[in-house]
């Protein structure tokens, strides 16, 4: 049986700038040490603001173990919750979103209110002290549209996440946007994969021609670790003139970052034409046009990118230690109208390709390390950079929590 000794002598012993050993990519022990040591205790980003729009709007999702329950409640406040009844643990809410009143739990329906209190439970034999039986609640933060959740008992503090990313997310006014559509993609791969897999662009130009076509995939085109070429630097100064934070910022820890990049030969949008996929731009004061794409990412659950006239954002789930759910939704301004403002196979034509091109990607790649021959390999110093400080941060922020000593910062600076 694997222990956590053996996976922190693995960490120990991994060569720095390769790829990890095989047993992190296929091992159930390893993946169920991933959950338990990073994806329960981590914050993670789990729906959109604009999904809750009135009182008792909810949204419900998977992650591991805990099936989880997020509502509107009728104040206005964004809850997270357990979605388990204090009765015999049934899913209280069932559909993947929706609208409720009250909270009923199908099983034997017990009552509860949007703030998770148990307001009814019928034919006990005796008065059962309501208080004492609420929904379980889950540590929970609205950031300018995104709701992110903790699953801890102690969360960490959110606010550097808060104090980093709310400046460049604000222009966007997301909390007023809507979803124009959504997908989630199931590859078969383990997480790992599919963040290394996303975290450069050498696979690019072989693999993604409809993305190439306006992100540029050039190392520095993202202004990594502060350095940017001068088309780069330019675009942010003219865009922080027009109030748009733009230069490149990471936390410390870099498990979160954030940076504007311009596409290719100044192109608008991710569409095949590279002019906008939406007439109206999603935020109200978005006048500026030519700002590029702001970039995102919070390890170890979103990518996203924000364009003048839409966003697309990624969540990342880890189903098993070898299937992993990528679900991707377009956001538009709330009042565009498809059909007139926008159409969907323009608007999504792009990034579909991609993500299904990524998951062929991922599901060959995970093939090729389910081999016992593999072994780790070098990246690319050049093309993975990005890769190399992902998998700094897993080994910086899992290895201390399996007994090797104090987290601390990362070794790269990519």
């Amino acid at each position: 049986m694997i222990t956590r000794d053996d996976m922190l002598a693995s960490l120990q012993q991994r060569k720095a700038g390769y790829t990890l050993p095989r047993l992190f990519y296929t091992d159930a022990e390893f993946f169920n040490l991933d959950m338990q040591l990073l994806w329960y205790r981590e914050w993670l980003f789990v729906a959109h603001e604009c999904e809750l729009r009135e009182a008792g709007s909810y949204v419900t999702l998977q992650i591991g173990d805990y099936p989880i329950l997020i509502i509107r409640d009728k104040g206005g406040r964004i809850r997270a919750f357990h979605n388990t009844c204090r009765h015999r643990g049934s899913r209280v809410c069932t559909e993947p979103r929706g609208k409720a009143i009250r909270l009923v739990c199908p099983y034997h329906q017990w009552v509860y209110d949007h703030d998770g209190s148990l307001m009814h439970a019928r034919h006990m034999n005796s008065e059962i002290d309501k208080s004492k039986f609420g929904l379980k609640s889950v540590a929970c933060e609205v950031l300018e549209g995104f709701i992110f959740i903790n699953l801890s008992d102690d969360p960490g503090s959110f606010a550097p996440v808060r104090e980093l990313v709310a400046p460049y997310l604000a222009p966007y006014d997301l909390k007023n946007a809507k979803v124009a559509f959504e997908t989630t993609v199931v590859e078969k791969g383990n997480w790992k994969l599919v963040w290394e897999n996303n975290r450069e662009c050498y696979h690019c130009a072989a693999n993604h021609p409809q993305l190439c076509k306006t992100f540029p995939e050039k190392p520095a085109a993202t202004g990594h670790a502060g350095v940017a070429n001068p088309e780069l630097t330019s675009l942010w100064s003219e865009c922080e003139r027009a109030g748009l934070p733009s230069r490149f910022k990471a936390d410390p820890s870099f498990q979160f970052r954030t940076v504007r990049t311009a596409l290719v030969d100044g192109l608008s949008s991710y569409t095949l034409s590279g002019k906008p996929a939406v007439s109206r731009p999603i935020s109200d004061g978005l006048a500026k046009d030519g700002i590029g794409a702001l970039l995102l990412y919070h390890y170890p659950s979103t990518w996203n990118h924000f364009l003048r006239d839409h966003a697309i954002t990624f969540r990342v789930t880890p189903i098993s230690v070898d299937e992993t759910a990528l679900t991707t939704k377009w956001l538009v301004h709330r009042d565009a109208v498809e059909g007139v403002d926008y159409k969907i196979p323009e608007l999504t034509h792009v990034w579909t390709e991609t993500n299904d091109q990524d998951r062929r990607v991922v599901e060959e790649n995970a093939r090729g390390v389910a081999s016992p021959a593999y072994e780790p390999g070098p990246y690319s110093e050049l093309y993975e950079d990005g890769v190399v400080q992902f998998v700094d941060w897993y080994v910086a922020f899992i290895e201390p929590r399996l007994g090797g000593g104090q987290q601390g910062r990362l070794r790269s600076v990519a």
